[in-house]
């Protein structure tokens, strides 16, 4: 094995650990032949050469092989953690010691570490970030708007040390972004809508090779398993209810009724509600779903979805947890006032005491999927990070045309990825003929 110069600074568990994180890369390379084929166009045309890119996303084996593709591109890649509980320090130290990526990221650590490791990626002064929550494009514009009081202690104090040039170099220089998750673009929309957004920024998790496949497959198998490690709880015959009925709902929903779960959906949006319930999925507001779940699931994307007054209606026992990508889903603060505790039952497993019954909240309210588990399946990130890898690519090609808002990964990019993600698969699909394509784009022929 190769190794090459370890980055000038880095931040990581243990460099030991480098050999477990290579073998573990390498078996989730297997599964991913699209951006397998990426990374070999990439190192041919270095379309990112020179550039400087800060990526703040979950340190897993699948990243680590975007981050690899980034870097046969061309590019100078920072990685930093977007959930404290995601990172897999194997896979930080491979990349640190076998491939010189500079990676700031360790599983568990505190928030002054986490925003530690942010200040990191932005001192980088990247030309693209890659955000899955929007964390590094959010303090950027912290910067820009000088709302330095909104940014979090580490970032605020590097920034005041900053001139007032430096920290408008840090964002002028932004050629784009990208973003990955659900919340980051909501957040992002609510930006461009209030127009304060600086530069474009590429919404990844529109995609429909993203969204179709990530947030319903693999948000759906890896829910489950990580409930499944933390607990080692018997689904089937339980009652489980899924906060929230999007793409990521609908996958949770449809892998805990496949293990044999009886699923309670809670809803706020009237249309989703209807499909969950033609879905054959009981609906109902959470506070009448309390009192009959065995395990609460989120996955909504906003605040205090589960309240303390839904803990206090739970049967003794309830199982809660969060897989949603902030942790702000499950009234934490509200339980802890309330409550006593929390003691550990297990590892990922948290018990409180609540008027008598116990609440067990599961991986600090965090990622599920990451925090117990191992997240998706690389199959399912291969499209996703072909997405990223392209959509940076696609940034840089746009020459600036590109305005200040968000936008969606262009139809052609979506669909030759899933030509490729096809033809990885051995499926071969129709292709219309001539008079079809007539037939399809005329308006003068009837029935």
């Amino acid at each position: 094995m190769t190794v090459a110069t370890k980055p000038a600074n880095y931040d990581v568990k243990d460099l030991n650990l480098a050999e477990d994180g290579r073998r573990r890369t390498e078996w989730a390379e297997r599964s991913m032949p699209v951006l397998r084929q990426i990374r070999a166009r990439f190192a041919a045309e270095r379309p990112l050469k020179g550039r400087k890119l800060s990526a703040c996303l979950h340190v897993t084996s699948e990243t680590a092989n975007l981050a690899i593709t980034l870097q046969a591109g061309g590019a100078d890649v920072v990685l930093c953690a977007s959930n404290p509980l995601s990172t897999q320090d194997d896979i930080a130290a491979h990349l640190v010691k076998h491939h010189g990526i500079a990676v700031y990221a360790i599983k568990g650590e505190d928030n002054t570490s986490y925003y530690g490791h942010i200040r990191a990626a932005l001192a980088h002064a990247p030309d693209i970030t890659m955000d899955d929550g929007a964390d590094l494009v959010g303090s950027l514009h912290m910067i820009a708007l000088n709302r330095l009081d909104d940014l979090a202690p580490p970032v605020r104090a590097w920034v005041e040390g900053l001139s007032k040039e430096a920290r408008h170099a840090l964002v002028a220089g932004m050629v784009g972004s990208t973003e990955e998750t659900t919340t980051g673009v909501i957040r992002l929309k609510a930006m461009a809508k209030d127009g304060v957004l600086q530069f474009p920024v590429i919404a990844v998790n529109n995609s429909q090779t993203k969204h179709l496949f990530d947030n319903r497959y693999g948000t759906g198998q890896s829910t489950v398993d990580g409930i499944v490690r933390a607990t080692n709880m018997l689904l089937a015959g339980s009652t489980a209810v899924v906060a929230g009925y999007g793409w990521c709902g609908r996958g949770v929903a449809m892998r805990l009724r496949g293990q044999g779960a009886n699923v309670i959906v809670t809803e706020i949006d009237p249309v989703k509600a209807l499909e969950a319930g033609m879905d054959g999925f009981l609906v109902m507001p959470m506070a009448k779903a309390a009192p009959l779940g065995d395990l609460f699931v989120t996955l909504t994307g906003n605040e205090d979805v589960v309240r303390v007054e839904h803990m206090r209606a739970m049967k003794d026992g309830a199982i809660v947890c969060n897989s949603g990508h902030f942790d702000v889903e499950i009234d934490l603060k509200g339980l802890r006032k309330a409550a006593t505790g929390p003691t550990a039952a297990r590892p990922f497993v948290e018990e409180f005491r609540l008027g008598g019954k116990r609440v067990f909240i599961l991986g600090e309210g965090r990622l599920i999927n990451l925090a117990a588990a191992e997240g998706h399946p690389a199959s399912v990130m291969d499209m996703s990070f072909a997405n990223q890898a392209l959509g940076a690519e696609y940034l840089l090609a746009s020459g600036g045309a590109l305005g200040k808002d968000v936008h969606n990964v262009p139809a052609e990019i979506d669909r030759e990825i899933a030509r490729l993600k096809l033809a990885a698969m051995g499926v071969e699909i129709d292709v219309l003929t001539p008079q079809q394509q007539h037939y399809l784009s005329s308006w003068d022929l009837g029935t």
